[in-house]
């Protein structure tokens, strides 16, 4: 998880500067990430989100649900979910 947070904290900082030298308009913000190493950058950034809400959920289905076929359904249906949402995010971070 360090490792995750870690590309997080970057690229919010990234993003942050960005936010404090670009105009506030649409075309800005589509033509900023148009830009494939943003795109690369951003999609990156958002598997790390979901590898680091995974080991955060696991574990705390691990440590607070003991019955083993709820645990392990909730672990499923997580799994699904945050596969779902990245490929979602891919979708819609490179449809531009």
């Amino acid at each position: 998880q360090r490792v995750t947070a870690t590309i997080m904290v970057i690229y919010t900082v990234a993003l942050a500067l960005f936010l404090l030298t670009m105009p506030s308009s649409y075309a800005g913000w589509k033509d900023f990430f148009a830009q494939t190493w943003v795109q690369v950058l951003t999609q990156t950034t958002l598997l790390a989100v979901f590898l680091h809400v995974w080991v955060g959920i696991r574990d705390v289905w691990m440590d607070y649900i003991k019955p083993v076929g709820i645990r392990l359904a909730l672990q499923v249906f997580s799994i699904v979910w945050l596969l779902g949402c990245a490929g979602w995010a891919i979708q819609v971070l490179w449809r531009l």
